[in-house]
């Protein structure tokens, strides 16, 4: 395997937010946990969790992108991460802080939707037991609605 650096190119479905030839260590976070990724590392695959990737040129600078979810794919050089939304920036204090407050207000979204489904459930089970209930009365017309 080549050492040569990666060509490092994020991508979201608006922009190219970061597109570099002279990368020579990543590291990003999967649902195993974080990883690293050096030059000459093999094919590689697999699915981002929110957080911020990190990068090193070779010139030593550091480099920052926070992203929603994504694809990073490692063939031979071409390091590609493909994700939904991506933030890039020098205050890597402040993309947590992003990260952070985008992956509590996910987790706040399928909380309230576990919680509607969970009402609607048992509203439809109520009226299943309601109808089946021996000697009601009610019927249930085609429009939906409850009949006395």
């Amino acid at each position: 395997m080549s050492r040569m650096p990666f060509h490092l190119m994020i991508t979201t479905p608006q922009q190219i937010l970061i597109d570099r030839d002279d990368i020579v260590a990543l590291r990003a976070d999967d649902a195993s946990g974080s990883f690293g990724l050096l030059p000459g590392h093999v094919d590689f695959l697999t699915v981002l969790s929110p957080s911020v990737v990190r990068w090193r040129c070779q010139a030593g600078h550091q480099g920052y992108c926070a992203v929603n979810s994504g694809v990073l794919s490692l063939v031979g050089h071409e390091l590609r991460i493909a994700c939904r939304e991506g933030v890039t920036g020098d205050d890597l204090d402040a993309l947590e802080a992003r990260v952070h407050q985008t992956r509590d207000y996910q987790q706040d979204n399928i909380r309230q939707a576990r919680v509607e489904h969970l009402r609607l459930h048992t509203q439809a089970v109520r009226q299943l037991v309601r109808y089946l209930r021996p000697g009601s009365e009610t019927t249930l017309h085609e429009d939906g609605n409850n009949a006395p």
